[in-house]
């Protein structure tokens, strides 16, 4: 504690102490100690990390501490903690809105705690766990979302439900993560869309977050039949309105895939989707995540699963409508083939947004990311 803190000391005075906030403000990755911490700074940003949920002092402190020498995963774990029983919580009471809030902090950081780890193992399951029980108990809390298990043939997947927040129901709209962003990191595109009359369904599809570090559903080939099933098991939650569909980062190549197939679909939004998910072979790190995405396979059976997924396919293109949305600055899907997956679709009703300075999935303009796809599924489904 500094000279200067230690004068506030007494019997009635609580400091809750941070450290990592000066570092994180102007450390660049590289001058981190350790390639893992390194690969962490670069990968996960303070914008991202925001985006997918920790709150902005947990993420400068997480950087900040791991940037001096700390490890990622027990700084993350640490915080979590902390949110949990934070001093503040001896002055007064918690009441439920406080505790909510800590809860889903916390949940936050337990995710992040894992992002680092590559394979599938007990010990990543169980960690992902954890995220999930202080997430529940969040919901629960709030009352503005609810935990859905939807069985399909290929084995059930969990959804995160947020009803819309309007008297009326414009539309359904199905939301799906990446490879390593997943249902409970959009919670914020959950709620953005809820206040817009849609009822959002936040899914860990195949290979995705609770569906397969709890659930054991891997994606693999067939997995159009899971959507499939979950589409016919929403449509009987309530009345009949129109069906719209969000894919961010590589779950944008799904969404235009299961589009051009599936009539039902009559939205769709790629945010961050390549037109090729199987060319990210030529990174190996980041195929190292595909190929857990599919279970305890060989690379080449990995490369055969993700070969199945073809946003491109000139024999059964995208005619529904169809918003793409682009970072200029993306580090993982080139200018040059958003155009191309762009200029591919045979959509009569199609627009291509790009942030110039965006990064991947514009986690750096989230406020104005979540405005126009909730603003532009409104306006094609409730014409419909």
């Amino acid at each position: 504690m500094s000279a200067s803190l230690q004068v506030l000391q007494g019997p009635h005075t609580v400091i809750r102490a941070f450290s990592g906030q000066r570092s994180a403000s102007y450390a660049p990755p590289e001058d981190a100690s350790g390639e893992l911490a390194q690969a962490a700074l670069r990968q996960l940003s303070l914008e991202r990390l925001m985006a997918y949920g920790v709150h902005h002092p947990d993420a400068m402190e997480l950087r900040g501490r791991v940037w001096s020498g700390e490890d990622w995963r027990a700084v993350a774990t640490d915080l979590a903690e902390v949110c949990l029983d934070p001093p503040e919580s001896r002055v007064a009471m918690e009441t439920p809105a406080s505790r909510a809030r800590r809860l889903l902090r916390a949940s936050a950081l337990v995710r992040m705690s894992q992002m680092m780890m590559l394979r599938n193992s007990p010990e990543r399951s169980a960690i992902y766990g954890r995220a999930s029980e202080l997430y529940a108990e969040a919901a629960l809390l709030l009352g503005d979302r609810e935990k859905v298990v939807l069985p399909t043939a290929n084995g059930p997947l969990l959804a995160w439900r947020y009803r819309s927040r309007r008297a009326e129901t414009l539309g359904r709209v199905v939301v799906i993560g990446g490879i390593e962003g997943w249902a409970m990191d959009f919670s914020e595109m959950g709620e953005s869309l809820a206040d817009r009359g849609l009822e959002a369904w936040v899914l860990d599809g195949p290979g995705q977050g609770d569906s397969r570090l709890i659930l054991g559903h891997y994606l693999g080939l067939g997995w159009e039949r899971a959507y499939s099933d979950v589409f016919d098991a929403i449509a009987q939650e309530g009345p009949d309105v129109p069906l719209g569909f969000i894919g961010n980062s590589m779950g944008g190549s799904v969404a235009i895939h299961l589009a051009a197939r599936d009539p039902r679909i009559l939205a769709t939004c790629n945010n961050g989707g390549t037109s090729a998910p199987f060319m990210a072979r030529a990174n190996p790190t980041f195929f190292q995540k595909m190929t857990a995405h599919v279970g305890e396979v060989t690379e080449d059976e990995a490369v055969e699963v993700w070969r199945s997924v073809n946003p491109v396919d000139p024999a059964m293109p995208i005619h529904t409508p169809l918003l793409v949305v682009q970072g200029g600055l993306d580090p993982l899907v080139t200018n040059e083939d958003a155009a191309f997956l762009f200029s591919q679709a045979a959509s009569a009703d199609k627009q291509l947004v790009v942030y110039s300075d965006g990064d991947h999935c514009i986690y750096n303009h989230a406020d104005d990311k979540h405005a126009l796809i909730g603003d532009w599924m409104v306006s094609r489904l409730a014409r419909r």
